[in-house]
């Protein structure tokens, strides 16, 4: 299996180096959980190793072989006493695992919105019921559309924001170019980043293409019902701050009916 995400594997926690805000939020959520943990999407393991450094035992999936391997080099670093950590390259439409039985799965930094069609978002939600132990709870976090991104104009790259990697002292200029097929939901984008050296010179740039499917809140809502869920909580943010009419962001706890 190989994923486009593949080419990024080597810069990407460099890159998205500032995106924290969530983690302290999915490390609560699994250590009230107890575990084990199920992570779709897990990436390098950004979410994953912070809530096994918590003690809690985690299954880490996603589709990019480069991705887990990276993820794989970090494991070392945790603590004496971390949870387990088990790595599966898989896609999270139709997984198999050897274990079973989680008390939480989570779906963080977005990762729902890479089903592109309903009927994958329904594969999905349905093959997490599956692997939920009795009162387990389903956590992901997704971006509430916003009309005025929706109806902007497509192919001009803009300004995202610079990144400054603390661990390695690597600068980044992030760029982010879209075009919206809103009859569908489907958003093409394109991360454009560009490595800075010390005098502000270019010295790389990487192009990442990927699609999303945006998903609106009542749709959401009307989703989990009809696959077998009640939504416990909606967030506005990573706080646990009621969601309103200002909210950026999506944060779903849902449990399975029985």
């Amino acid at each position: 299996m190989t994923s486009s995400y593949d080419p990024w594997a080597d810069v990407y926690d460099s890159i998205y180096s500032h995106v924290r805000g969530d983690v302290p939020f999915y490390v609560d959520e699994a250590l009230k959980s107890g575990g084990p943990v199920l992570e779709l999407g897990c990436g390098t393991g950004r979410v994953t190793l912070p809530m096994a450094q918590a003690g809690v035992d985690v299954v880490g999936l996603d589709s990019s072989p480069r991705m887990l391997e990276a993820a794989r080099k970090k494991m070392s670093l945790l603590d004496e006493g971390s949870g387990r950590v088990t790595l599966v390259n898989a896609d999270m439409r139709d997984f198999e695992t050897a274990a079973g039985g989680f008390s939480l799965v989570v779906v963080p930094f977005r990762g729902f919105l890479c089903l592109l069609s309903a009927a994958d978002q329904m594969r999905t939600l349905a093959n997490v019921r599956r692997h939920l132990a009795p009162g387990g709870r389903l956590v992901f976090n997704v971006f509430v559309p916003d009309l005025n991104m929706l109806t902007s104009e497509g192919d001009t790259a803009y300004h995202l924001r610079d990144v400054t990697d603390s661990a390695t002292g690597r600068q980044w200029v992030l760029w982010h170019q879209s075009r919206y097929d809103n009859h569908n939901q489907i958003i093409d984008c394109r991360v454009i980043a560009e490595e800075l050296d010390g005098q502000g010179s270019v010295v790389g740039r990487r192009y990442l293409d990927f699609q999303i499917r945006y998903v609106h809140v009542w749709e959401m809502r009307h989703l989990l019902a009809r696959c077998g869920y009640e939504v416990l909580d909606l967030f506005g943010d990573f706080e646990r701050s009621p969601f309103d009419e200002t909210s950026a962001e999506a944060v779903w706890v849902a449990s399975a009916l029985e």
